[in-house]
Formats: structure tokens, sequence, C-alpha cells
């Protein structure tokens, strides 16, 4: 009855349109899913960056959570601005009636130079895509396909869905400001409204009321430099959808092995953690290998479900590539944030 009770909550989830969006512990790799207006906000010109999660193994059939995304920047010479144009991509499967969300959100952003002499940008981004959701009924198990206790697949159940997919648009916008202090040190911060325009999400087709909740975003970011080769890098993004808030936040340090001073590049090792309020304690890992960056995370349950999943939440790996255009690399890092 458990597995019952599992099936058609997730199924009524969606179909009110209460669920929370999808996020990752490692959520500074996936910058647009935090805001639209962090596309672009890097040191280089091109940046690829991919993110696959497990969770809830221990309790049921896992939740895999899968992410791609790139950014590529243009200058506007004549304005000292600059425009990113960026596509993130991700893919959710989740439990048993595996519930799956494919989204594919194309961004652009614009960052205004605020000073001339300064590397200071106000950066307002715009994102909007397809998103398709659907689920596969002949994994759900109703009350009354059970006869005496014992589960019959042969016995049809009451229960008759319409229809089992759609696909609806969803869009989202975001503003971020971000500056430099000290010698070699970052900070942004910014805000983001995602599904502004309230996408219907009911598998019901006569449903037109359920609709998904507006998610209002707050973030920010500093990256700070103790001496040439050591930083502490933090981040935090506090989410508000519907009755539902969440926090996540922490801290890496980062120190640096080697550095290849002709080409800008360094091999640097970077620990820490982070913590998502009463759900999970995240010990980190992170090795930036040149051009390439590669992490590690695992969430330590601390939510309500740790006597079920007995402490145990998500892996989760991240990739990403960071390159510069070489003929124009020196101004690439007028938009630079080193995050």
């Amino acid at each position: 009855m458990k597995r019952i009770a599992w099936c058609c909550s997730m199924i009524i989830l969606v179909m009110t349109g209460h669920a929370q969006d999808l996020t990752f512990s490692q959520f500074y790799e996936k910058p647009l899913l935090r805001n639209p207006a962090l596309a672009g906000v890097f040191t280089g010109d091109v940046r690829v960056s991919g993110v696959h999660r497990s969770q809830w193994q221990s309790v049921t059939v896992p939740f895999q959570t899968s992410a791609l995304s790139a950014e590529v920047k243009f200058p506007l010479a004549a304005w000292n601005d600059w425009v990113t144009i960026g596509l993130q991509a991700t893919h959710d499967i989740a439990g048993d009636v595996r519930m799956k969300r494919t989204q594919l959100l194309p961004v652009v952003n614009y960052h205004k130079s605020l000073s001339e002499n300064r590397d200071d940008f106000l950066s307002m981004a715009f994102m909007a895509g397809p998103v398709t959701s659907q689920f596969d009924p002949t994994k759900i198990r109703m009350g009354d396909q059970f006869v005496g206790g014992v589960f019959d697949p042969g016995n049809a159940t009451a229960q008759i869905f319409s229809r089992t997919g759609f696909t609806y648009w969803d869009a989202g916008a975001g503003l971020t400001y971000n500056s430099g202090f000290g010698d070699d040190s970052r900070f942004y911060v910014g805000a983001a409204v995602f599904h502004f325009n309230r996408p219907k999400v009911a598998f019901y087709e006569n449903n037109s009321t359920t609709t998904l909740q507006n998610k209002y975003v707050i973030n920010a970011g500093v990256n700070h430099a103790t001496n040439e080769i050591n930083r502490f890098i933090m981040f935090g993004d506090l989410f508000i959808q519907g009755g539902h808030r969440q926090f996540l936040g922490g801290v890496l340090y980062q120190t640096e092995l080697q550095r290849n001073y002709d080409e800008e590049q360094a091999l640097n090792l970077a620990f820490g953690a982070f913590y998502r309020w009463n759900d999970a304690f995240i010990p980190v890992i992170k090795m930036d290998i040149y051009k390439l960056s590669l992490g590690l995370s695992y969430d330590v349950n601390v939510s309500k479900l740790n006597t079920a999943s007995n402490w145990r939440g998500g892996l989760e790996l991240t990739a990403s590539y960071v390159a510069p255009f070489t003929h124009r690399s020196l101004e690439a890092d007028k938009v630079r944030c080193r995050f």
C-alpha cells in the first residue's frame, strides 16, 4: 500500500501544479537554472557544463536527473557591452511511474557596462522554451487492482487517464549585478522569476485552472582571494514558489596547485560543504584541470525522511569546460566573475 500512496502522490503533485522545480546540490554549476541573467557571468568566452544526479535509491526507485547547458558571449565594442546566447536542457525521471520532464530553454542575456574603468555590469536576461511531461500508466498500482490484498495486474482499474503526456511553454527572466573589490575578488547579486507565464500543467485536458506557480529567486556569490593561490568561493540561493521556500548555501576553499602562465590557466583543488535547509548537508570536492572542471558531491539527508533513507540522499557528478576565443580573450575578461 505504501507503493500505491507514493505513486498516487506523484501523480497528484503534477496534476495540481504544486510540485517544486528540480534542483541540484552543485547548483552553482547550473547558473541558468538559478537565474537566466547568470548566463555569461564567467571568465572566458564559451562554457559548456553538464550534471547527473541520482537520488533516493535507498528509499524507492531512484530519481534520475541530468542537465546540459552551453553559453557563448559576443562583444558589442561600441558600447563596451556584451550579449550572451545560451541553451539549458534538462531531463528528469522520477519514481515508480517513470514521471518524465524534459526542458529545452534558450536564453539571451544582455550585459550593460556601468563603468569605463571597472568591470561593473548589469545583466538582463530572458529565457523561454518548450517543456514536455509524461508518465507510464502501466507502472501504476491502484487500490482496485488488489484482490484479497494481492496485486493483480490483470484486474482493470476504474481510474482512466485522458492523456499520459503533454507539452507546455515556460518562460523566465532575471537581473544580476556583478563587480569586483580588492585586488582580485568578485561578487554578484541577482533576482529572477520563473514560470511568469503561468503555464497549464494538468494531465486532465478539461482542467484549465491548474497552472505552474511563479518561482522567485534571490542569488548571491562571492569569490574572495586570500592570497595569490588561495580563495574562498561562496554561493547562496533563496527560492520561493507557492507556499514553499528553499535555501541553499555554502562555501568552497580553493587552492592553486599549478599555473600555466602562458595561457593563464591553473590546476586548482577545491573542497567545502553546502546546506539545503531542512533537507541535506552536502560535502563537495572540485578539481579544475585548466579548462576542464570536475565536481563530486553527496547529499547527507537530514530531513524527516532520514529514518527511511538512513541519512542517504543522492550522488551528483558535474563537469564543465570554459575557454576563451584567442582573438578576443582580453576583452572577455571584462565580464569576468571567476565563478
